[in-house]
């Protein structure tokens, strides 16, 4: 039997937006409570109501950088406050790393180096950060979960990817020593590595060209954000004994990062 998520404290990154938005619904399906961080607090209130309205026990959101250390240290603090109880420290049971993203598809030879830090601060230095942070409230929590989110990127590059898949191919590896580092706390430490999903990454790579991301997709049926978000609450949901280590999933219509079936149109 699973572990039930009702009113188990889930922190979730880069939830304004794609998995992380689509996480915070499905996490308020189970009764959970949120603590919500984003760049785009607007965003974020919406979202946190939609949790709520869903069933979640409680949504709380504040403004989170991942890139800046002051920024994740104060989103911390204000979230050890909402996960204090009245005769108990406060317990994280749940760390979804979301925040990251990608951003252009140059070659090396034609990279940025605003680029490049963007990628390398959310997607490396940003889960450090946020990991380091939260774990005093998960060693002493047996059961509890760090689920970071990577992409097929991690495992195989691809031309104009140089930056970006050294990138997840870091958060893959910053898992894998989190598991041996952790190992005898009780706390899990997975990676959901999604292949071609349907969100706001293609618009943010392109930087706003909305016709150059919808190609992306063309004639393909990509993975939704909820596809990832049903996945996130079935881990998080297994038994405490059970440790997903790695979990690779791609739309049947992507055999391969360069093997994608497209229906003509």
């Amino acid at each position: 039997m699973g572990s039930e998520l009702k009113s188990k404290w889930v922190l979730i990154t880069g939830a304004s937006s794609g998995f992380g938005a689509a996480a915070a619904r499905s996490f308020g399906v189970e009764k959970a409570r949120l603590l919500l961080g984003a760049r785009r607090v607007d965003r974020l209130e919406q979202v946190a109501d939609e949790a709520r309205k869903a069933g979640a026990s409680e949504a709380h959101v504040q403004k989170l950088d991942v890139s800046q250390t002051k920024s994740v240290q104060e989103f911390v603090s204000w979230g050890k406050e909402r996960m204090a109880g009245p005769n108990a420290p406060p317990k994280l049971d749940v760390l979804i790393n979301n925040a990251g993203g990608a951003h252009g598809l140059d070659t090396v030879a034609e990279g940025k180096d605003e680029d490049w830090e963007a990628m390398l601060q959310s997607n490396v230095l940003g889960v450090l950060r946020m990991t380091r942070a939260c774990l005093p409230f998960m060693v002493n929590n047996p059961g509890s979960s760090i689920i970071n989110i990577g992409s097929v990127a991690g495992h195989v590059a691809y031309e104009g990817g140089s930056a970006y898949c050294a990138a997840k191919a870091g958060e893959l590896q910053i898992t894998r020593a989190l598991r041996l580092e952790l190992n005898g706390t009780g706390v899990r430490v997975s990676t959901v590595d999604p292949g071609l999903a349907e969100t706001e990454f293609s618009i943010v790579r392109f930087k706003g060209d909305t016709a150059r991301a919808k190609n992306v997709y063309q004639g393909t049926q990509p993975l939704t954000a909820e596809d990832i978000a049903e996945i996130l609450v079935w881990i998080a949901k297994r038994p405490p004994h059970v440790n997903v280590d790695e979990l690779l999933v791609k739309p049947v219509d992507q055999a391969a990062i360069h093997k994608v079936f497209r229906r003509k149109t």
